[in-house]
């Protein structure tokens, strides 16, 4: 299914260019031009690339800290 309908990118391809090592969609830009005419596929780009950029790669979650429980002295 193409991505980029502009420059003709698919998913595959998208894939295969993360895979290389593209991390971002304007990393992608840069080696196949893809999200940089209309714009309208950059959001399945972003998508697409956090799909397939490794668990250990991926960044943590960020939790909040637990609220302080009050203390009493009786």
């Amino acid at each position: 299914m193409y991505v980029c309908s502009c420059f003709g990118i698919t998913e595959q391809q998208v894939r295969e260019r993360a895979a290389a090592g593209a991390a971002t969609p304007r990393q992608l830009a840069s080696e196949c031009k893809a999200g940089t005419d209309c714009g309208s596929c950059v959001r399945r780009i972003q998508c697409l690339l956090g799909r397939v950029r490794p668990a250990a790669e991926a960044p943590a979650a960020v939790l909040p800290a637990p609220a302080a429980t009050p203390v009493y002295s009786a």
